[in-house]
């Protein structure tokens, strides 16, 4: 078959979705689908053992409906994610399940197995879209329940260089504690994201007044005090959930901008990408695109249902790959 009229066929097994995507040789995404992991009411996430359990029990049916919906033999390629990051030291268990499943699909068919990193998927999805181009450079924030990282991205050369991060817990993290203290079911973002957004206010003031209390060193910032105030403030009983949340949206928005402006002002560059499941919140869009309006800095958001976790950032690497 000819390789420009043909499929990729793409896997993702991060810590809570089982997610599968087609993409054709025009980017266009034919097929998305995602599984999310079960986590039991109370608890703040999954021990990898668990995660990677329900990856493999939920593959083999998504699979199967990948292939009644297209033609195995339109299948050019199998890219699968392979680690956290674009690190040979970067490693977790959940990600070899999606390995796994590619090896076998790839062998099966008798096509390439093109492997990416977690992350470089997320930036490749969170351009899919927007202004920005899958080869262009740019500064770029991914965040997520286990990351909390600002990154200097040259996807051309398929190069990705950490160049600022949270030292202790990533935003995620720090929602979903607070979130689930509450007694809100894990994840917690979107909950507590329509809970900030019915004060329907997003005024400088009040999100500016949080930026004293965010210990940044040079780009990197410390995140877990943040948590002990909120918890104190849950504790007191002085804010019901919904001025809590809102609180906590706003600190988390100004620590975003301050970092974004700090990010920009060292490098020099002005694009700046924003990528996870944190940034799917509508508060947060809102208050970042709000307060750079007047700047001259570029800034682009994933789409909504491509800032979770996906395989569509994959999908579109592998076409990347063996279509450029």
């Amino acid at each position: 078959m000819d390789k420009r009229s043909g499929l990729i066929l793409s896997l993702d097994t991060s810590n809570y979705t089982t997610s599968l995507a087609v993409v054709d040789k025009g980017y266009n995404v034919i097929v998305d689908r995602r599984n999310i992991l079960e986590v039991k009411p109370g608890e703040r996430g999954l021990r990898q053992s668990n995660a990677l359990f329900q990856h493999i029990r939920n593959l083999p049916s998504m699979i199967e409906e990948i292939l009644s919906i297209i033609k195995a033999e339109k299948i050019i390629g199998i890219a699968v994610s392979n680690r956290p990051r674009p690190m040979l030291d970067s490693y977790m268990p959940v990600f070899n399940a999606g390995i796994s499943f590619g090896r076998v699909l790839a062998a099966g068919l008798g096509i390439p197995l093109l492997q990416f990193s977690h992350q470089e998927g997320h930036l490749a999805a969170a351009a899919y879209g927007s202004t920005f181009d899958i080869n262009d450079s740019f500064l770029a924030f991914h965040l997520s329940g286990g990351t909390c990282e600002l990154l200097s991205a040259n996807m051309a050369r398929g190069k990705i260089e950490k160049i600022g991060r949270s030292k202790d817990i990533s935003f995620g993290q720090l929602i979903d504690r607070v979130g689930v203290a509450m007694g809100m079911d894990f994840p917690a973002g979107k909950e507590m994201d329509k809970l900030a957004l019915k004060h329907q206010v997003l005024n400088h003031q009040d999100r500016m007044k949080f930026l004293t209390q965010i210990p940044f060193n040079g780009l990197d910032v410390n995140l877990s005090g943040l948590e002990t105030q909120a918890m104190r403030l849950l504790d007191t009983g002085k804010d019901n959930n919904e001025q809590l949340c809102y609180n906590l949206f706003c600190l988390v928005s100004a620590c975003t901008i301050k970092w974004t402006e700090k990010a920009v002002s060292e490098t020099g560059g002005n694009k700046v990408l924003f990528a996870g499941g944190v940034v799917a919140s509508e508060f947060l869009r809102k208050s970042i695109r709000n307060y750079f309006i007047d700047h001259n800095i570029c800034i682009e958001f994933a789409q909504p249902w491509l800032s979770t976790d996906n395989a569509v950032g994959i999908g579109l690497l592998g076409g990347k790959t063996l279509w450029q």
